[in-house]
C-alpha cells in the first residue's frame, strides 16, 4: 500500500494580493478549498501546510490540515522556488519519522480543484511509474 502526502505551500507575504490564501472565497478561505478537495479525494495519509504565518497554520488545522514546523524566514521570500519549500517540507517529515512513497504539491489557491482530478492525477503518474 502507498503511502501518500499533500504539501500545501502558503506563505503570507504576497504582494499582489495581500493575505491571498486566507482571503474568503464562497464565505471560507481560500485554503480551505484546496485542503477540502484534497481530504475528499480519499488519497492522502496526510495533508501538511508549510507556511511562515501563525494566522495560515490556525486556519489550515481548522480547515482538516496539519501544520507540523513553519517554513524559515529564508523560504519564505517572493523569489523562492516552490521545489526549495518541498524540499525544506519533505526534510522535516522524514526527521519526524513520517514516511511516504508519493509527494502531491497542491496550491492553496486552487479552490476549483476537484477530488477527481488530484485522482486522475495520480492514476496518471502510479501508470508513468511502471
Amino acid at each position: 500500500m502507498n503511502k501518500i502526502i499533500a504539501i500545501i505551500p502558503a506563505r503570507s507575504g504576497s504582494k499582489r494580493i495581500p493575505n491571498k490564501n486566507i482571503k474568503k472565497f464562497n464565505g471560507r478561505p481560500i485554503i480551505y478549498w484546496t485542503i477540502k478537495s484534497l481530504k475528499r479525494s480519499g488519497l492522502f495519509d496526510h495533508i501538511i501546510v508549510s507556511t511562515n504565518s501563525a494566522k495560515i497554520k490556525k486556519i489550515a488545522q481548522n480547515s482538516g490540515a496539519s501544520v507540523l514546523f513553519l517554513r524559515p524566514k529564508k523560504l519564505s521570500g517572493d523569489n523562492v522556488p516552490t521545489i526549495l519549500v518541498i524540499k525544506h517540507a519533505i526534510n522535516k517529515l522524514e526527521k519526524l519519522n513520517i514516511e511516504f512513497d508519493y509527494v502531491c504539491c497542491a496550491y492553496p489557491c486552487s479552490p476549483l480543484i476537484f477530488p477527481s482530478d488530484i485522482n486522475n492525477a495520480f492514476e496518471f503518474i502510479k501508470k508513468k511509474k511502471d
